[in-house]
């Protein structure tokens, strides 16, 4: 389950990371900005826990234990470590990844187009996400967003 986390988790970074833009300097968030990004961050985390979901049944789908799939993948993004699957496991194991990379390119349409439903541009978005990571005063901003919801 912690490995569905993480592969869910890089969906959601994916949208922060697709172009590696900063936010510029004295560039002020808006209360307004911060409201439509709470908004659509609140969405995006539903989504995200839908798309874990998701995740989930494909690998049940295929006959496969979560655990089982999570050490196959685990092994298999490792170099030095040899994966340790039948054939049958690692066919199986192939068709979930293959599965789970086609839901990525749709959630990642779903995430942008709650970001510009919501108002802002897929740029502006990555702006804020990118500043909230370095300023702890716009952080206390998104908590007390959070907390008027």
């Amino acid at each position: 389950m912690t490995r569905m986390k993480r592969i869910a988790g890089m969906l959601l970074i994916f949208i922060f990371s697709t172009t590696a833009l900063m936010a510029q300097e004295g560039q002020k968030v808006t209360d307004a900005e911060l409201t439509k990004f709470a908004q659509t961050f609140q969405q995006m985390r539903m989504t995200n826990q839908e798309a874990q979901l998701k995740m989930q049944e494909v690998i049940k789908s295929e006959d496969l234990e979560i655990k089982r799939f999570n050490e196959i993948h685990k092994a298999t993004l490792d170099p030095d470590t040899e994966v340790d699957a039948t054939a049958e496991e690692q066919e199986k194991y192939e068709d979930v990844i293959s599965e789970i990379e086609k839901m990525q390119v749709s959630f990642q349409q779903k995430m942008e187009d709650m970001i510009t439903s919501n108002g802002l541009t897929i740029e502006r978005y990555q702006q804020i996400a990118t500043r909230l990571q370095q300023d702890a005063a716009l952080q206390e901003r998104l908590k007390e967003e959070f907390q008027k919801k």
